[in-house]
């Protein structure tokens, strides 16, 4: 839900909701370490630790980082391919309705319609909470009556006939898995504990450092200046279907434009 929130705000807020974050955590801690009454306690209680100590937290927060990374990667990945496939299958089943012996102009017309209404309807819901389009659902399943009608198995024979009907079936899972990728929502858990083992980070920097304050201070703003590029980086790719990496309706308007090009 908070994951949700942060991710829903433009890029520059996202970044600066971010950074304060860093900010507040890295503030506090100098205070804490250089207040005369805490500094005192600190050092009678922390001096002689070193950063060798803290080193297993680094490794932590390197590796998780690297998955949030890999999982955000991946899920842009697994959309764009998923937005290929589908589009394969839409020129696949156009270039089997124009090979058959018979007339299949009403097909060709039905994935032009289903085409146009994922373009004009359904992809600009994809970054929404409901990314479905009735317009589309029902120029697929008008699609999908026309090419189940046992007419077309003797009008264009039982292999082509059998071939264009799978083509369609893959048409419509590829479609299937694309609403269900824009509809899953993000794992708050991950991000969550990425966070935490920032702050684990930000202490440790700031007790090692405890009696160099100037030092503590430069290794602080490196650290979350790193930390906040490369979180904000991750997090603009966690959702294919919205923000600023969105994948659009390209492969879909270029089927279209092969489409009516063989119309006319």
């Amino acid at each position: 839900m908070l994951l949700g929130l942060w991710l829903d705000q433009p890029i520059w807020l996202m970044i600066v909701i971010l950074a304060s974050l860093f900010a507040t955590v890295s503030i506090a801690l100098v205070v804490l370490t250089n207040v005369p009454y805490t500094r005192t306690h600190l050092l009678n209680n922390v001096g002689g630790i070193v950063a060798s100590f803290f080193s297993s937290i680094g490794i932590l927060l390197a590796l998780l980082t690297g998955f949030v990374a890999n999982d955000a990667w991946e899920r842009q990945g697994k959309a764009s391919r998923i937005v290929q496939t589908e589009r394969a299958n839409l020129i696949a089943a156009y270039d089997l309705s124009e090979a058959t012996v018979s007339d299949m102009s009403d097909i060709q017309k039905a994935l032009l319609a289903y085409a146009d209404a994922v373009i004009t309807d359904e992809f600009p819901k994809m970054g929404t909470k409901t990314p479905y389009s009735s317009e589309a659902g029902a120029a697929l399943s008008k699609l999908m009556k026309m090419v189940a009608d046992p007419v077309q198995t003797s009008a264009s024979g039982v292999v082509a006939h059998s071939a264009l009907m799978t083509t369609v079936m893959n048409l419509r899972e590829a479609r299937g898995e694309r609403l269900a990728l824009s509809a899953s929502e993000s794992d708050d858990s991950k991000w969550m504990t990425l966070l935490f083992l920032c702050t684990l980070t930000l202490i440790s920097i700031g007790i090692v450092h405890v009696d160099k304050p100037r030092a503590q201070v430069i290794t602080l703003v490196i650290f979350s200046t790193a930390m906040v590029g490369t979180l904000s980086v991750i997090a603009l790719h966690e959702r294919p279907f919205d923000g600023p990496f969105a994948l659009g309706p390209a492969a879909f308007e270029r089927a279209k434009s092969m489409m009516t090009t063989h119309l006319e």
